[in-house]
């Protein structure tokens, strides 16, 4: 009988050649609306092309949920067994990281990027293993959902509804080498979950009256394609000859006394700085009113953890001292080169007139004018 041809699509034949460029280990997003648009399907489809292009790719980990038409692509490829782990009294599965390494393939797919690991495992995270496995020179494709990504995990759930507790670093994203998002309309998915393909039958209803609403999907559909296109500018930008590159931008963010704001405006300008592949940073002006010292210890702490985030995200921080706020803006501005500094706005209930007519807004615009400085406010 004669071997069935498997002809390689242009997208799987981009990542045989990095593959085969580099020794440093390659990595491949794929990111998704949500479960069920075909993630693990197109990573096992990619398996097939990269062993037909005489790449050493085996399957670390995948899962499959059940679903028969994953589950029959698995066939002929080779798999990592997953090693056993006893917990809480139950023997457990779990991704066997150091038997992939011992075998040392070319590239490996490792799926559900975002999951915890057992307790007792080397990582505590899997996209660990997987910086694990780029570090030792084995390329790794995985996968996994927008509400994932940390940066916009507080959007997801105002969106939905729905608090998501695994999440993977941006920094984690922005290591990809390719990331590509499996498209698919709200009303596309939809029909896959009605029909059971994505789902048991007696789960449908609850996910059709909660996260799979039609209004959630539009919107997490919009958030995945600005996700991959912003990936692909950075890309681009990283292309471009060093010589031809124009120097980085350095994005100042303002925080003040509003934990809830700061919180909002640290998170939009860490995908404003990530966009830009910006160096930022996030800063507190203590005058004589409004000194660290004289906040109440709850607010301290809360400012406290808010440059804590900020550091996280990769900010640098920092708090100084000056005659009032505006100044210390400026003067630190100065010092460090910024191209855009970032203020919220004053409050929801104003509108744009009298927010540009509040002080330290209207201040701000005045003394910028004849800089090269940007000012962006963020609602």
């Amino acid at each position: 009988m004669a071997e069935k041809e498997i002809n390689i699509n242009p997208e799987a034949e981009r990542f045989l050649e990095l593959v085969k460029r580099s020794r440093k280990g390659k990595f491949k997003i794929y990111i998704g609306l949500a479960a069920g648009v075909g993630k693990s399907y197109r990573m096992l489809l990619e398996a097939h092309d990269l062993i037909s292009g005489d790449v050493d790719a085996v399957i670390g980990y995948i899962e499959t949920h059940g679903r028969s038409e994953t589950e029959k692509l698995l066939a002929g490829l080779p798999i990592i067994p997953r090693k056993r782990v006893f917990y809480k009294g139950k023997e457990m599965e779990e991704f066997d990281l150091d038997a992939l390494i011992r075998r040392r393939p070319e590239a490996a797919i490792v799926d559900e990027l975002a999951h915890t690991n057992l307790p007792g495992s080397k990582n505590e995270k899997r996209y660990q293993d997987v910086e694990e496995l780029l570090f030792t020179g084995i390329s790794v494709i995985s996968a996994l959902n927008i509400q994932h990504i940390e940066s916009l995990n507080p959007v997801i759930q105002e969106i939905t509804g729905i608090e998501v507790s695994e999440t993977v670093p941006d920094r984690i994203i922005a290591l990809a080498d390719e990331v590509v998002n499996i498209d698919l309309t709200a009303d596309e998915l939809i029909a896959r979950l009605k029909a059971g393909k994505i789902y048991k039958k007696d789960k449908i209803e609850t996910a059709l009256n909660n996260f799979f609403k039609k209004e959630h999907l539009l919107q997490l559909r919009e958030l995945a394609l600005r996700e991959v296109a912003d990936q692909v500018e950075k890309k681009i930008f990283y292309e471009v000859p060093k010589s031809e590159r124009s120097m980085p931008e350095r994005i100042l963010v303002c925080i003040g006394d509003d934990f809830k704001k700061n919180e909002k405006i640290i998170r939009n300008s860490s995908r404003i700085a990530d966009k830009l592949d910006a160096y930022w940073y996030v800063l507190y002006v203590e005058t004589e009113r409004d000194s660290f010292e004289n906040l109440n210890l709850a607010l301290q702490r809360h400012l406290i953890n808010n440059f804590k985030m900020a550091t996280g995200l990769g900010a640098v921080t920092d708090k100084i001292k000056a005659r009032n706020i505006v100044e210390g803006i400026l003067e630190y501005s100065s010092q460090k080169d910024i191209t855009k500094i970032v203020v919220g706005k004053p409050s929801k209930s104003l509108s744009l007139k009298k927010m540009l007519k509040t002080n330290i807004v209207n201040k701000l615009m005045e003394s910028l004018e004849e800089k090269d400085c940007d000012l962006e406010i963020v609602t």
